[in-house]
């Protein structure tokens, strides 16, 4: 499987477009969010490599962990029209994300929820997105959400996964330090509790009949962040 992830974050010009949603409804409003998402478009190729997984496909995505719905606005941007789910267990993000989408115009075809995927998480068909958040569940949690998302791909749907991977790589260190700092910093409401290493991703995602492709999403970060894509064969 030939999957082009661009290792490069958004030009400046496009992640402004894109965070430009993010700016409070008022001058004097909080900026916090603007700045967080501005910046994370213009320094982590998260989101390039992500549309480019996903197109070509017109399945529904179900976004875990979706956070204010960052991926939500960067489909739409890229012209990707499929109906969104995204959930979360931040409830604050969840409202600031609907309300964000609402005042948008990117209601309709979207959907916020509240959950923890350490409890479990919806039913879905179609694309699934499990971005930077398998870290945050324990081994068994972390198989039953991969061969739950598996079952879950509707035929040309695709499995989109980023993360950092269980390594003893200087990455593989600076991406533990920075997790453990983001929730100090309470962005982050969980502590990391493990992460997958690529032989079990590997091991999990063949066994449930998928095809699986590894790619470096280093960008210009000092991350050991990983696209993995996974469809069935």
């Amino acid at each position: 499987m030939n999957i082009r992830a661009a290792d490069a974050p958004f030009p400046p010009a496009e992640a402004r477009a894109i965070a430009r949603a993010f700016l409070p409804r008022r001058f004097y409003g909080n900026r916090y969010d603007y700045f967080y998402t501005l910046a994370k478009l213009r320094t982590d190729p998260l989101y390039p490599g992500v549309l480019e997984a996903l197109r070509g496909t017109d399945a529904p995505v179900l976004d875990l962990g979706c956070g204010l719905g960052l991926l939500l606005h960067a489909l739409r941007r890229d012209g990707q029209a499929m109906p969104w789910h995204g959930v979360d267990i931040d409830a604050d993000k969840i409202r600031r994300g609907r309300a964000i989408a609402e005042r948008s115009g990117l209601a309709d075809g979207a959907r916020f929820d509240v959950v923890d995927l350490a409890q479990g998480w919806p039913p879905h068909l179609g694309s699934v997105a499990i971005l930077d958040v398998l870290q945050y569940l324990d081994a068994d949690a972390q198989g039953a959400l991969l061969d739950d998302a598996a079952a879950m791909l509707a035929p040309g749907a695709k499995l989109v996964i980023r993360s950092g991977l269980g390594d003893a790589t200087r990455r593989g260190r600076t991406t533990r330090i920075t997790d453990r700092l983001a929730h100090l910093a309470g962005w982050m409401q969980e502590v990391p509790t493990r992460y997958p290493t690529r032989a079990e991703l590997e091991s999990r995602l063949g066994a449930a009949g998928l095809r699986v492709d590894f790619r470096p999403l280093y960008g210009n970060t000092p991350f050991n962040n990983w696209l993995v894509v996974a469809e069935r064969g």
